[in-house]
């Protein structure tokens, strides 16, 4: 079942009747927001309106990348993050971790922003901008190689 269900999303997807590039930039977009936690697919959209590119496939990428990766993303940002900050990411992540086991805002605002919050929303656009642009030119290659001469990469 779930063959079909990619075989489906994949025939719509580069089946848009938009520009290669449009479609690309709107998976990327989606890519990003939706590994971003607290925005996914509605930030994509507002992504893609900005940016003029495809909803469509700009909301598909937002609900691919969206919750599901949410436990993995969060470790992998504390890490990235870290090493970018200089840090220890296990020291980071122990307090991230002990911050939402028993969370508070009384917590929440005696944490220094610097020592964990900075290095968690730095991997996470750092994680966020690669992926979004890997998903990108993936997508550009995709439809240019499987679709060329059709509509959709004018």
């Amino acid at each position: 079942m779930f063959a079909k269900i990619n075989k489906f999303l994949f025939a719509k997807l580069f089946k848009i009747n938009d520009s290669a590039q449009k479609i690309a930039l709107g998976v990327g977009l989606g890519v990003f927001a939706g590994l971003l936690p607290g925005t996914g697919p509605a930030a994509a959209l507002f992504l893609a309106f900005i940016f003029r590119a495809n909803r469509a496939s700009a909301l598909l990428g937002g609900l691919l990348t969206n919750t599901w990766l949410s436990l993995v993303t969060f470790i992998l940002a504390i890490k990235v993050g870290s090493v970018i900050l200089k840090m220890n990411w296990q020291t980071v992540r122990q307090q991230a971790q002990g911050l939402l086991k028993n969370f508070g805002w009384a917590k929440f605002f005696k944490l220094s922003f610097l020592e964990v919050l900075l290095p968690v929303i730095t991997g996470y656009l750092v994680m966020g901008l690669v992926l979004g642009a890997l998903s990108y030119f993936l997508t550009l290659l995709i439809i240019r190689r499987n679709f060329h001469g059709n509509k959709t990469t004018q």
